[in-house]
């Protein structure tokens, strides 16, 4: 599976943007997606993620209310809405694919078996 993460750049607190990430290589349908993000010094977090037919989803507690994770399986394609941005979501945000679930979703990076490049996001205050 190739992901290819897109979307990020900087934006002023309380604004918003919308990352999006194109997989190709497997039946899109057939696995979860899932974004992490990571800052500088930090480890990599959990965001959000969703299963196969975007009827199941789950968020970080920081993120919940104001990001939103969605997929069009026709277009390979999941994206994450992020609304009333923070200085502290700033970060490189990673997609990635989890190959081995398909009803449930999974909130730890080591369940994921594909990532794509990032795509930073910086929030100025």
């Amino acid at each position: 599976v190739q992901l290819q993460a897109s979307g990020g750049g900087l934006v002023q607190a309380g604004g918003s943007l919308r990352l999006s990430c194109a997989a190709s290589g497997r039946t899109f349908s057939n696995y979860g997606m899932g974004w992490f993000r990571q800052a500088p010094g930090k480890e990599r977090e959990f965001v959000s993620a969703i299963n196969w037919s975007g009827l199941i989803t789950d968020y970080a507690t920081s993120v919940k209310g104001r990001f939103t994770i969605s997929r069009d399986n026709a277009k390979n394609t999941v994206y994450l809405q992020m609304n009333m941005l923070k200085p502290e979501d700033t970060a490189a945000y990673y997609c990635a694919a989890d190959l081995g679930r398909r009803i449930t979703v999974a909130i730890s990076r080591y369940d994921y078996d594909y990532w794509g490049q990032g795509t930073l996001v910086t929030v100025s205050s």
